[in-house]
């Protein structure tokens, strides 16, 4: 891909090129038997498809990694090749680990020099709209080493004490208080050399690589997210994101 079809600041400097890695090698369970997460399909065309296109959309992403089960990457580079993507932007495969903090690392060790801005994405994201992608981005190129898209909650919050059985009543030992708190989305932005060395020093198991990070004693930060870059786990997901397609189809010709 050419430096021309990145977009460049006004008095000609160059732009920090932004590579995103897609872990999708997950299996998927909470969504029942069958194909991994990635690949199921929503309005025919396979989530992981929707996922790329979402974080290409962005004139700023001139790479996406995917990271493939184990022994899937030739399938899915089938699947992809398959598929419209955008020219201008470089989609490579690679087979990811047992674990999606491996496969993290795993894409993170496939990037070329010069890619200075990573993304991280779950795949089962499907929909995020670029205007959340672009927030991300401009965030780390501002000067931050760690950026999350993240929402308000709108329920109230109860902390519990963890039932000894499976389905027995949960003590509720407090209520945090809601304003403070935010659900945190994907993509998540950060400077290249600082999550290279969260995934090099932190070995606990955690949830998002913004945690990895923050372990690191760096500043995370958030910018807004999303409704629709809700993450598809369930059934009930499947059938919200499946009505959200369906109005951008209409509205927008998506």
């Amino acid at each position: 891909m050419s430096d021309d079809s990145r977009p460049s600041p006004a008095d000609g400097s160059r732009v920090t090129p932004v590579a995103a890695v897609i872990p999708a090698a997950g299996r998927g369970v909470r969504l029942g038997p069958g194909a991994p997460k990635a690949l199921r399909t929503l309005g025919g065309t396979p989530m992981l498809v929707h996922a790329v296109r979402a974080l290409a959309a962005s004139r700023a992403v001139s790479l996406v990694v995917v990271v493939a089960p184990p022994d899937g990457a030739d399938e899915v580079k089938s699947l992809l090749d398959t598929h419209a993507l955008p020219d201008r932007t470089d989609v490579l495969v690679v087979p990811g680990g047992e674990s999606r903090q491996e496969s993290v690392r795993l894409g993170l060790e496939a990037l070329p020099p010069g890619h200075d801005v990573v993304l991280v994405h779950d795949a089962a994201r499907p929909l995020v709209p670029v205007d959340t992608v672009d927030a991300v981005i401009e965030a780390v190129r501002d000067g931050a080493r760690a950026v999350v898209p993240a929402l308000p909650l709108a329920d109230t919050v109860k902390q519990v004490e963890p039932a000894t059985e499976p389905g027995a009543p949960e003590p509720v030992v407090a209520t945090p208080d809601r304003s403070r708190l935010r659900s945190v989305q994907t993509p998540q932005g950060f400077d290249r050399a600082t999550l290279v060395r969260a995934h090099e020093t932190v070995t606990d198991d955690v949830t998002d690589d913004a945690s990895m990070v923050e372990q690191l004693g760096e500043r995370v930060v958030a910018v807004p997210g999303h409704e629709e870059a809700f993450k598809v786990t369930r059934p009930l997901d499947m059938v919200l994101a499946e009505a959200v397609l369906a109005r951008r189809r209409l509205n927008d010709g998506f």
